[in-house]
């Protein structure tokens, strides 16, 4: 008699990491509120359909959903809803007239067609379930038990290179941002860039947080449990690679295949994406007309293969520890629909197709609820970017700003020791909300890896000069001009309503 085979070939956790820099009123294209519009509409709206139609179908712990305060913040704001309503009506107008210019080619047409129809649906969904902002439509999520949320600090930083105390700070404040928009905090969270230096999770613990996330190399590729880190209760969960890569590969990722649609090239006679990859070396010029016939079919392929690709490292797992084993695979949520047109759909189908395989599909807090906790580790300094260490955010391209960002949290904290009496002060809170959005890792990132680095360095001198602006005016005695520009510097840019900087001050102050 054969011996009874497992319930599960083990267990797959799904991670999704939903982040953009404070976009509102800092330009528009290439980079700025363009950037936010595209993904909103492009990831957000389906990825949020999906999770709700597997809500609708009692589905639990689908994925574990990332969403920092500050990409929170700016799909509850009014005048981001506002904007991204009108950007959606551009999105219509392109459709219409690309289906007049493009009516003589039948996949264009039906392309042009196709475009003008999702840009009418999701001009709906803004208007009805999205016209409150996204945290009511997320604590619906939440609370179903649909998804597990994690959170963050504030405007995500990246917290090795952040002073202990400015560090504190932003996590706790950044899930306190969460707990004011979903009626509780986080108990899990995705730490920015995944950067990891020891003793961050004393941090954790002292916040409330119990798990968060690092890339597999932080624990020499042994990801097939969690880990309590040091000698805290807080656990870590490692991105397992192997999985991971079969989508985030840029050399070999699924995206990146021949008959997917190309993200990078444009019909700039219209401002749509009318082509298919083709080949990597094919030119703009020379790529063929998309034809989601075909990306239908390599799409089903894709599905397939990444389901076999878990299971055979489930498999592989369960021989070398002797026990049912955990994958985790992590991404932005950027990624599945913005970045790869056909992603959201691939994410529908794997999340139905594993089950079928006779994998547990779970949440973070759920595979710890099945027993995937292993010993307790020590981490090494960390981050899920290049080389797995913190070269991309304290390199030598970036070093003049990590030198500005240490000398600006110095000025931050006297600022905020100065901070006295019991009332709060609305020129010294919007001073720390500026700091908060110049300490930013996405500035180093893009000047790092040159992509709008010009940008960047203009969004992380602007808050810094903002600061000091405030700060001056402060140390002066003039109220009058510094609570005018306090305000006016609000209304552009004022996600953390709730901020309040005696909350930094240093126990000595």
């Amino acid at each position: 008699m054969s011996a009874r085979q497992p319930e599960y070939e083990g267990t797959f956790c799904l991670a999704l990491h939903s982040h953009l820099p404070w976009l509102p009123h800092h330009g528009s294209w290439p980079v700025g509120e363009e950037w936010l519009y595209q993904a909103w509409t492009h990831s957000y709206l389906p990825v949020v359909d999906l999770l709700r139609r597997f809500a609708d179908e009692g589905r639990r712990d689908v994925l574990s959903l990332g969403v920092t305060p500050v990409l929170a913040a700016q799909l509850d704001d009014p005048y981001a809803i506002r904007a991204c309503h009108d950007w959606l009506g551009h999105w219509q107008l392109r459709g219409r007239h690309a289906s007049t210019l493009w009516g003589g080619d039948p996949l264009l047409r039906d392309l042009a067609a196709a475009e003008h129809q999702t840009a009418l649906r999701a001009t709906e969904e803004l208007e009805t379930r999205w016209r409150n902002g996204f945290s009511p439509i997320l604590r619906s999520l939440v609370d179903s038990g649909t998804i597990e949320l994690l959170g963050g600090p504030l405007a995500h930083p990246f917290q090795p290179l952040l002073d202990e105390h400015v560090r504190r700070f932003a996590l706790q404040a950044g899930l306190e941002d969460t707990a004011l928009r979903l009626g509780r905090a986080p108990e899990g969270i995705w730490a920015p860039e995944c950067g990891y230096a020891p003793g961050i999770e004393r941090d954790y613990r002292d916040a409330g947080v119990r798990r968060f996330l690092v890339d597999g190399p932080s624990l020499r590729g042994d990801t097939s449990s969690a880990h309590p880190v040091g000698e805290s209760d807080v656990v870590c969960f490692g991105r397992d690679l192997d999985v991971t890569y079969r989508v985030w590969s840029p050399k070999a990722g699924y995206p990146g295949h021949s008959a997917y649609r190309d993200f990078h090239t444009w019909a700039h006679e219209v401002g749509l994406k009318a082509s298919r990859v083709t080949g990597k070396t094919v030119p703009p010029q020379d790529k063929a007309p998309y034809d989601p016939s075909l990306a239908a079919n390599v799409l089903g392929l894709h599905v397939k293969d990444f389901v076999d690709t878990v299971v055979t490292r489930l498999r592989s797992l369960r021989e070398q520890h002797g026990r049912p084993s955990l994958v985790v695979a992590a991404y932005d949520t950027e990624l599945f629909g913005h970045w790869w047109h056909e992603g959201p759909a691939w994410l529908e189908g794997i999340l139905r197709a594993l089950p079928e395989a006779g994998v547990r599909v779970t949440t973070l807090r759920g595979a710890l609820e099945a027993g995937h906790l292993g010993p307790p580790v020590d981490l090494p300094a960390s981050s899920w970017g290049s080389g797995k260490d913190w070269r991309v955010w304290d390199g030598e391209q970036v070093a003049d700003m990590v030198r500005d960002n240490a000398a600006l949290q110095t000025r931050l904290l006297n600022l905020a020791d100065r901070c006295q009496g019991t009332a709060r002060d609305a020129v010294a809170d919007q001073a720390v909300a500026e700091a908060m959005l110049a300490l930013s890792s996405d500035w180093a990132f893009m000047v790092t890896k040159d992509s709008a680095a010009d940008y960047a360095r203009r969004r992380a001198a602007v808050h810094t000069e903002r600061f000091d602006t405030l700060a001056g005016l402060l140390d002066r005695g003039d109220r009058t001009r510094a609570l005018a520009l306090a305000d006016e510097y609000r209304r552009a840019d004022g996600p953390f309503g709730h901020l309040d900087a005696r909350a930094l001050r240093r126990p000595h102050a």
